[in-house]
């Protein structure tokens, strides 16, 4: 059985939402100042949507792999491929059942980590897809009350505890972990806060 698309409707409309964009922006800048990026580098950007994070990133990096579970997420960003400043490849896959055989310098991932059931198993995945000393940097919302998500999008997790957030890293065997604000989304229904975990392997 097809899993379901939850963002089938809303990749549509994804990227007008200026609240939505201006947090990804802000946490790109966050990643920008916290991850020293080059040319040379080859990165995954996981959960990559319609690319708004990647986007950002991609003018200092040589080559984003962007993976995302949603069809429709994905036919967004092919059509927007492009006016990415780097070679980009598309994968649609779960990541938390299968993987690749690349390996990445960095794994990046933008308010995606929520959706995921199992996030130790999926710190021990991107530590397995990370070169040595590679870096990851994952941003996500802070422990909130259940009212960000208006509708079903597939949600595990109402934001997470900073320290468990730590702790499952450093099970999976990461080390230089340093977490941060990173922005603040403004909804009518609550201001909801978002960090910012990097480490290395």
């Amino acid at each position: 059985m097809k899993p379901k698309d939850f963002f089938a409707i809303k990749a549509r409309d994804y990227d007008s939402e200026k609240s939505r964009t201006q947090n990804v922006s802000t946490i790109a800048q966050t990643i920008l100042k916290e991850v020293s990026f080059s040319k040379e580098m080859k990165i995954l950007d996981f959960g990559s949507g319609t690319g708004l994070l990647l986007s950002e990133i991609a003018p200092y990096v040589d080559e984003i792999t962007a993976v995302d579970i949603s069809s429709a997420m994905n036919d967004v960003l092919k059509s927007k491929k492009e006016e990415i400043k780097c070679s980009l490849q598309i994968v649609q896959m779960d990541l938390t059942k299968k993987s690749l055989e690349q390996k990445f310098d960095a794994i990046i991932s933008s308010m995606t980590i929520h959706h995921i059931e199992d996030v130790l198993s999926l710190f021990k995945k991107f530590h397995s897809l990370l070169k040595d000393n590679g870096t990851i940097a994952l941003a996500d919302l802070d422990t909130e009350d259940g009212s960000f998500h208006t509708e079903d999008t597939g949600v595990f997790h109402c934001g997470f505890d900073r320290e468990d957030f730590v702790n499952m890293a450093k099970k999976a065997g990461f080390k230089d972990i340093k977490i941060q604000d990173a922005s603040t989304i403004a909804k009518p229904t609550n201001n909801y806060s978002v960090f910012l975990l990097t480490a290395t392997k």
